[in-house]
């Protein structure tokens, strides 16, 4: 049997089958479609404007780097006028994030962007294997994804950025969507779809993979031979969230959004949830902020010690960077 022709280009050899259209497609269409179907997300969303400076949280492992350069790409082919920044969360994990971190350093000088990377251990005063011996493997993911999702608005917030970019795809938020319902989340049900977030003190976030599908974002790492830090993948069902709708009346009964009267983050109660954490583990109580049994607890031992360990006042971007980031040497 003669080989097939690509169904787009009906020149070039048929090399792969595309996941999201049953299309049997060379290399160069592919990549071609993949990064247009990117860009039109972006332009139909109006996610960017010119002169913004984005941040593209960096992991090291395929959709950060399929992000970072497929960004910079289309930065330069359509003229975005986009400042570029990688940005990375040192969670603090032996053997995982160390590793991780030497892939988005060697990004760093590949796509040539400046990087910061922001640690737990400088913001937080501890690592997640520090976290780990103390509180064990059962409720450390409570922590890794408070404490990891403000270190990355404060580091934002030290580069001076609009926004962050993340390498969030359909599969992701298919998933999501699915525990937020298993869970009864109807606040984070409400919103997991947005293709843009922002709260009153957060620095704007978006997803421009939000349509792509994870297998073919493999394949695009696959076949542009990128360098990335491979990891488990896992299987993901794929389901629209998107026809989900919260009613008027369970909206109401939401709790308002404020400030933490500690550490300036948004906050639904007077203490943010990572100040809480935090509190916790500076006291010996680090289940005080997941129990209601460990939080009586707590406050049976009194008020707040004077000398607490606590989170840095976060204070909004004015424009203008307020640390030193690693260049591309």
């Amino acid at each position: 049997m003669a080989p097939r022709t690509c169904a787009l280009c009906h020149t070039a050899r048929a090399m792969l089958k595309r996941p999201k259209t049953g299309q049997q497609i060379c290399k160069d269409c592919f990549f071609y479609v993949f990064e247009t179907e990117v860009h039109n997300t972006i332009s139909d969303s109006k996610l960017f404007k010119p002169g913004d400076r984005v941040a593209i949280g960096a992991s090291g492992g395929k959709d950060s780097t399929v992000l970072a350069y497929v960004m910079k790409a289309l930065n330069e082919r359509y003229k975005y006028g986009l400042d570029l920044f990688l940005l990375s969360i040192d969670e603090g994990i032996t053997g995982y994030r160390d590793d991780s971190l030497e892939t988005v350093k060697r990004n760093q000088q590949q796509y040539d962007m400046p990087l910061k990377i922001l640690s737990y251990d400088e913001l937080y005063g501890w690592t997640m294997d520090s976290i780990v011996a103390e509180v064990g493997r059962k409720n450390n993911c409570t922590f890794c994804g408070v404490f990891r999702r403000q270190a990355l608005d404060r580091g934002a917030a030290m580069l001076g950025v609009d926004h962050i970019v993340t390498g969030h795809n359909a599969d992701d938020i298919a998933e999501t969507v699915l525990m937020n319902i298993m869970r009864g989340d109807i606040a984070r049900l409400g919103r997991c779809t947005s293709i843009v977030t922002q709260g009153e003190d957060t620095i704007k976030r978006s997803k421009p993979f939000k349509y792509a599908y994870e297998k073919e974002i493999v394949m695009y790492a696959y076949f542009k031979k990128l360098d990335y830090f491979s990891t488990e993948l896992h299987h993901r069902h794929i389901h629209s969230g998107e026809a989900f709708e919260i009613r008027d009346e369970v909206k109401a009964t939401q709790k308002l959004q404020q400030t933490c009267k500690r550490c300036g983050y948004m906050s639904s109660n007077e203490l943010c949830k990572a100040c809480t954490l935090l509190e916790g583990l500076e006291r010996g109580i680090a289940a005080s902020g997941i129990t209601e049994r460990a939080r009586k607890k707590l406050e049976a031992e009194g008020p707040t010690p004077d000398n607490l360990r606590t989170i840095p006042f976060f204070e909004r971007p004015s424009g203008n960077p307020t640390v030193m980031v690693e260049g591309p040497s």
